[in-house]
């Protein structure tokens, strides 16, 4: 057998047994050759092996966020969820405050939950979509209403500040 080089991911240096969601936190940025900055944040919505959020649901607000987060929040790149289902990372350009993020989070699941109708979700046909099948629009506006009636913690360990 070859030797395998596996880098370590910072993610799965944070003691998730510590952390107490819904919250935003900044994993790091990198800066390119070029001097462009990306940010990466870990958005738990979810307590760590405590819930998960349903593939449907998760999938439909996936689907769903990504185009209510692009003009709330500038240099949006990518929002994907985790697999263990608790959550979203969110690459960005630029340095937005993790206050910027949870704000724009919030409002995006707000609008999940009070807003959106099946019409407006985006990519639920075979078309535009890899598993289009596995979608729940009840199970995101559920979801979206509980993360959101909790709020956000700008902190990871603490819900000292929440908004």
């Amino acid at each position: 057998m070859a030797d395998v080089e596996i880098a370590e991911v910072e993610s799965f240096t944070l003691d998730h047994t510590a952390v107490k969601a819904p919250y935003i936190r900044l994993i790091g940025t990198e800066t390119g050759p070029k001097g462009d900055v990306i940010s990466n944040f870990d958005v738990r919505l979810v307590q760590p092996n405590e819930q998960e959020i349903p593939t449907g649901g998760l999938h439909t607000i996936e689907h769903t966020i990504a185009g209510l987060l692009r003009p709330r929040l500038n240099g949006v790149i990518d929002i994907s969820p985790f697999g263990c289902r608790t959550g979203f990372h969110l690459i960005v350009w630029g340095e937005p405050t993790v206050r910027q993020v949870a704000e724009a989070i919030r409002d995006s699941l707000r609008d999940i939950a009070e807003n959106i109708t099946w019409d407006a979700v985006p990519g639920t046909d075979a078309f535009s979509c890899g598993n289009y099948r596995d979608h729940s629009l009840h199970s995101a506006k559920a979801w979206s209403a509980d993360i959101v009636s909790r709020g956000f913690s700008l902190d990871p360990f603490n819900r000292d500040e929440v908004i």
